[in-house]
């Protein structure tokens, strides 16, 4: 009992007449985190499964869609309970690892990012020591720390958050965001400082590495045959778009963090397209623009539909 009391408990106050529309936000976000796990799982089993999608790129891109998995399920199951729910609470340590999962998943995916342009850099521009410099220790070293970095960091955050007292307890979102921060009692220096750190490290430094590999890319190409320029409009194309695409959705999701006066329907349409649109963009973008991943799923279905 004295467990119990000395839980410290949060209202999400997100929603938009949940109690009116509630089985109507459940069907819809119910459908959209099924296509979401069908989607992306599909691409990474074809991944796994066929030796010839066995190469550093392909890997690279199983990783970074099973990243919008685990993302998608750091926040999907704990929504659809809050749609059904007569009061949407969280306990407050509850909100901070969904906090701390949320930023950690998502400053990965930069860092995927980042290592297929990387891979896409030295593919097209240094063809001949591709085999050297992108082996397997390279792949898993670069796997690893597009995971650890991230968590680490945003972990410092979440340390220094679950020490400091909170006088507000109504959260103004859907799930556990940067807007957290309007819950302390007093603004931290300290946690600003990191968070600026952060967002350097995890998203300002691997979009310019990334701009600045494409660059070089393109300068390459325009230089080269026609298949050259061919191969790189195929396979970075895809990957710039899906860049493109979720930097704008963080800048989404950091805005209306850090604006309080954005009205409550505008901040709950803003934050469902940050957990819907990337999630499901990614799969489609690849699974269409890459020639040998779309081979691959054009035969399962054709074979699925035969059967």
């Amino acid at each position: 009992m004295e467990l119990e009391l000395n839980v410290t408990y949060i209202t999400l106050d997100g929603f938009v007449q949940v109690y009116k529309y509630r089985y109507l936000y459940f069907v819809i976000m119910f459908t959209v985190y099924i296509l979401i796990l069908c989607c992306n799982s599909t691409i990474v089993f074809l991944i796994v499964v066929k030796k010839s999608l066995h190469e550093p790129m392909y890997i690279f891109i199983a990783a970074l869609l099973l990243n919008s998995v685990m993302l998608s399920t750091v926040i999907y199951p704990k929504l659809l309970i809050d749609f059904l729910s007569e009061r949407p609470i969280m306990s407050y340590s509850a909100c901070l690892f969904q906090f701390s999962l949320y930023y950690s998943l998502g400053g990965s995916e930069f860092l995927l990012l980042l290592a297929m342009a990387y891979d896409r850099y030295v593919s097209i521009c240094k063809p001949l020591q591709y085999p050297v410099i992108m082996r397997q220790t390279t792949i898993s070293i670069l796997l690893a720390l597009a995971w650890i970095v991230p968590s680490s960091q945003v972990a410092v955050i979440a340390t220094l958050m679950s020490q400091k007292e909170i006088c507000s307890f109504t959260f103004d979102g859907l799930f556990c965001t940067n807007t957290i921060y309007k819950l302390l009692c007093e603004q931290l220096e300290s946690i600003i400082v990191h968070d600026m750190v952060i967002m350097f490290n995890v998203a300002i430094l691997p979009v310019t590495f990334i701009f600045f590999t494409y660059a070089r890319i393109l300068v390459i190409s325009y230089r080269s045959c026609k298949e050259v320029r061919r191969k790189a409009a195929q396979t970075c194309l895809p990957h710039l778009i899906v860049l493109i695409s979720y930097s704008c959705l963080c800048a989404c999701d950091v805005i209306s963090g850090l604006e309080s006066n954005v009205p409550k329907t505008v901040r709950l349409i803003m934050t469902l397209q940050i957990v819907t649109y990337n999630p499901l963009f990614n799969p489609i973008i690849y699974g269409l623009k890459m020639k040998e991943i779309f081979k691959h799923l054009k035969r399962l279905f054709c074979t699925v539909k035969m059967n």
